[in-house]
């Protein structure tokens, strides 16, 4: 068998392929290594967390222990702002009396309830909840589920009979996530302004309005900009907030004791006193 030349310098060292390759190999892993440490330090609050749960009891499982870091990391680093929940009858039987802090740290200030959906639809738990909400929480409001594919002056109607609100109460929330499937952008755009129209009139304050942050710029941005905006977003790595929007969901996956499972998690753009001032206000 023929042997492979192998080149010397005149220090005697071997400098042949499998040299540049453990190079490549020893460059690769101390990259590797830097990243990995440059993200420990950037989700060190969100870790600790995490580590100091091993072993405990928790609501839910470690399954999804990156949403945890993710959110005690974005909660930690917008601690001059106040967090919240929005719940609906996905989360079933609730124990009120645990719900107190996100993560069991962050506390909640604010509670939105789900109450209607549709023409005439009410949330199953909407009324255990709306009566539960207002002992767990400083300020809590109610929203409705738009199918742009039914009408939407009943709709707005269905929400007004269900939703009882009263001074010191969150405005009302429009939530439009789906697209028509029978009308135009432009026609579903009429029927969401009939409904904002239609609620305001009722119960004398300006709604709010919450889509998608894709579903907002793409078909909403420029008739509706005028509303508080509730944003969705959960994409890992965003984490702040954009200054358009008012409150900010960043995450479908917190978890708060009390609650099975997983639950939305909300940041306001503002401190509890600005939140309170756009509260329903009290009559004179």
């Amino acid at each position: 068998m023929k042997k492979k030349k192998v080149q010397r310098k005149k220090s005697g060292e071997i400098t042949d392929d499998n040299g540049k390759r453990w190079k490549y190999i020893a460059f690769s892993e101390a990259f590797i290594l830097l990243v990995l440490l440059a993200f420990a330090w950037h989700y060190r609050a969100g870790i600790r967390y995490y580590l100091s749960t091993l072993g405990k009891a928790r609501g839910t499982a470690h399954k999804e222990a990156k949403y945890d870091i993710r959110n005690v990391e974005i909660m930690s680093s917008h601690s001059d702002k106040i967090f919240g929940l929005d719940i609906s009858q996905y989360q079933g039987d609730i124990n009120w009396i645990e719900v107190n802090t996100i993560n069991d740290q962050f506390p909640i200030d604010f509670i939105f309830v789900r109450a209607t959906m549709g023409e005439s639809k009410v949330d199953d738990r909407f009324d255990d909840n709306w009566k539960a909400v207002a002992t767990r929480a400083n300020l809590s409001g109610a929203y409705h589920y738009f199918r742009p594919n039914e009408n939407s002056v009943k709709q707005a109607k269905n929400f007004i009979k269900t939703v009882k609100l009263e001074s010191g109460d969150l405005p009302p929330v429009l939530d439009i996530e789906e697209l028509p499937k029978h009308q135009s952008m432009d026609s579903l755009k009429v029927g969401l302004k009939r409904w904002l129209d239609e609620v305001e009139s009722h119960y004398r304050v300006k709604p709010i309005l919450y889509s998608g942050d894709k579903y907002y710029t793409d078909f909403l941005q420029k008739e509706f900009s005028n509303y508080i905006l509730w944003i969705a977003n959960y994409n890992f790595w965003v984490e702040d907030l954009k200054d358009h929007w008012n409150f900010w969901q960043f995450s479908e996956k917190g978890t708060v004791r009390g609650i099975k499972g997983n639950v939305d998690l909300n940041i306001f753009n503002g401190t509890i006193e600005e939140l309170e001032e756009i509260t329903i206000p009290f009559k004179n």
